[in-house]
């Protein structure tokens, strides 16, 4: 075996990213895994994962749990569950400040506002966040204020390239082109 599969081995790995409304209907999710290959999966996951985690008082503290022999940390804030999933061989402790950055991240950008409302009116700035936090799979950074800080200049920068931008910066790009070509 190489010496870079073998680093790649040990490095925790996140199957997914959930985040869901009190109902347990999607807001922001993001998968990492090909162990849910259809979206029809996904929503059997997602549905089975929230009745389950139900039943538990994650409220405070994030609860940790294993779930289709994967290891889920989860936490709920207002009508919003946070979930983090990572396979049976991780540790629990590199999840749970996976979850903490994310949702401290995302604290910091919706100004201690943490609810469905917010955050559907910022799903730029969450998925941004996420995609901050993980990629592919691989952990990125789980300081918040990095995080935030990071998300915020992206989401500020308009004169970046198209595929650098969120939608609503590539249509604020698109709409302030076309004025300029209109007015000419």
């Amino acid at each position: 075996m190489s010496k870079s599969r073998r680093d790649a081995d040990s490095c925790p790995a996140i199957k997914n990213i959930l985040i869901l409304d009190s109902e347990g209907k999607r807001v922001a999710v993001k998968y990492y895994s090909d162990e849910w290959p259809t979206n029809s999966s996904r929503l059997a996951f997602e549905k089975s994962l929230f009745t389950k985690s139900l039943k538990s008082n994650a409220r405070n503290e994030a609860e940790i749990s294993m779930f289709d022999s994967n290891i889920v940390i989860y936490k709920f804030v207002q009508d919003l569950h946070f979930f983090v999933t990572g396979g049976d061989e991780e540790n629990e402790l590199i999840l749970a400040s996976v979850l903490q950055g994310l949702y401290d991240a995302i604290a910091l950008l919706l100004r201690g506002v943490v609810d469905k409302r917010e955050a559907l009116e910022n799903l730029d700035l969450i998925f941004l966040c996420i995609d901050e936090i993980v990629d592919q799979g691989m952990i990125l950074e789980i300081d918040a204020n990095v995080l935030a800080g990071k998300v915020a200049i992206q989401n500020m920068d308009v004169s970046a390239p198209l595929s650098e931008q969120t939608i609503s910066q590539a249509l604020a790009s698109a709409r302030e082109h076309l004025t300029r070509t209109l007015l000419k």
